[in-house]
């Protein structure tokens, strides 16, 4: 039975899904290794933690968020894509026990609230306009238990003139409004407004990938 992408009025890659591995490491200089790494350390996991990946694309950093984690105690990562073509990739390639794979958009998840412990995503925001960057973050903020971590990583203002330039050409090239809101700096304020503690900034990448790390406050 083949598998239906989930509309949204977010940008889908299903398009791409079949040569997606092949391009995203050229697209982050063969620093995507590092890059994942860095992501994975500020969650901070515990072997029994579930995890949510957002806009998880084919899933390499879904099962690196997995091979820290021990489904005999609970622990498991769960990756959602509105790309039916995507997350049949990830199913293929990197399902587990303990990592598995839905379709589903990031503004209307179908979680009850409270049952994750962290919540990531990485390189998603900037595919989505202003008013689904504000309700897939309210979403993460309601799966998310007290005290449970966020990490983003995405497209912010950038801090070279190599940044600049492949922000704005980027922007323009591929007719994406949604990344010229990324540029503006929007995103960090987007997190506090959603209930998140104000984000840290911890690192950046080539001129224009900012890491963000929040918590939901431990009521």
């Amino acid at each position: 039975m083949e598998l239906k992408s989930i509309p949204t009025r977010g940008r889908t890659l299903d398009h791409a899904a079949f040569v997606y591995d092949l391009f995203e490491p050229v697209l982050l200089l063969g620093k995507q290794a590092e890059y994942d790494k860095k992501i994975v350390a500020l969650l901070m996991l515990d072997e029994s933690d579930r995890v949510l990946d957002l806009g998880c694309g084919t899933g390499v950093l879904t099962r690196m968020i997995a091979e820290n984690l021990n489904a005999d105690s609970g622990g498991k990562a769960e990756g959602i894509d509105a790309a039916a073509k995507m997350i049949a990739v990830a199913r293929k390639k990197r399902g587990a026990a303990n990592c598995t794979f839905e379709i589903m958009a990031a503004e209307s998840l179908g979680y009850p609230a409270e049952s994750f412990d962290a919540v990531v995503s990485s390189l998603f925001f900037h595919h989505v306009q202003l008013d689904l960057k504000q309700k897939a973050l309210s979403e993460a903020f309601r799966v998310l238990r007290p005290g449970g971590r966020l990490v983003i990583a995405d497209m912010h203002t950038p801090t070279t003139w190599m940044g600049a330039l492949v922000s704005h050409v980027s922007r323009w090239f591929f007719m994406q409004p949604q990344i010229g809101e990324n540029i503006r700096g929007l995103l960090p304020g987007l997190v506090q407004e959603a209930g998140f503690q104000p984000p840290q900034t911890v690192a950046t990448y080539f001129g224009y990938i900012a890491l963000f790390n929040t918590r939901k406050p431990d009521f």
